[in-house]
């Protein structure tokens, strides 16, 4: 395991998935985890290419977004225990408990993309949709389109789906939705292809305890509200738009 903090960061960066279970590590901080998989950096390496074609890059999206849901919900799951009848004898048995249905919350339009394999990955889920745009002088995220419950159970488990924590401003107004209808920090796990300090930082001070995973963290946000090097505009790549 290995783990770095940017200087005066309220957030952890884990190399491991091993950190979850570290709690005097975590504390009240932010956890983000990069899993060092290379299937996640062949994926981000797809993305990132101006060469890739639309159907493609959706695909690499799409499998990102499988394996980073995969890696988010280790240990994180409800389970049940049993017996079964086996061909061969009985055998004691561990299921994901269906009766309570893990929150897929994908933010439009190039969540949706991230989001696609979900249900193959977890066997129960519900999907919600939010729709939010940014305006292109300003940078304000706008919300035009709320598909979540007035109230969710008491203890829901949330993805909030991304691909691009940018500035902060989209994801930050996806959360405050989702925590005004009764979830915690703690019940909430971001998914994101690319993430950049702005954005983490932004994150870590509003939600201590968030953990959030992502395919790469880049270095810097230009005057554009673009992550560079990133991988461009998801949305549009996604839907060739």
């Amino acid at each position: 395991m290995s783990c770095s903090s940017t200087s005066r960061s309220s957030f952890l960066t884990m190399k491991s998935h091993m950190a979850t279970e570290e709690k005097p590590i975590s504390g009240d901080r932010m956890l983000v985890f990069v899993p060092p998989h290379s299937l996640i950096k062949h994926w981000v390496s797809v993305l990132r290419n101006e060469q890739t074609p639309c159907p493609i890059f959706r695909n690499a999206l799409a499998e990102l977004g499988r394996l980073l849901i995969y890696e988010a919900s280790r240990d994180w799951l409800p389970t049940i225990n049993g017996q079964i009848q086996s061909p061969m004898g009985v055998a004691s048995v561990e299921f994901i408990d269906p009766r309570e249905p893990v929150a897929v919350v994908p933010i439009l339009r190039a969540g949706l993309a991230l989001a696609e394999h979900a249900s193959s990955i977890l066997p129960a889920t519900k999907t919600y949709h939010i729709g939010i745009s940014r305006d292109e002088e300003t940078l304000q995220p706008t919300i035009y389109l709320n598909k979540l419950p007035e109230k969710f159970p008491k203890e829901s488990r949330v993805f909030v789906v991304d691909p691009m924590l940018a500035t902060g401003g989209t994801i930050v107004a996806a959360i405050d939705l989702i925590k005004e209808r009764g979830v915690e920090n703690k019940q909430i796990k971001v998914i994101s292809a690319v993430a950049a300090p702005p954005a983490l930082q932004k994150l870590s001070e509003k939600f201590p305890g968030l953990h959030v995973y992502t395919g790469i963290i880049d270095p810097t946000v230009n005057d554009k509200g673009f992550i560079v090097p990133g991988l461009g505009d998801a949305g549009d790549r996604s839907f060739g738009t």
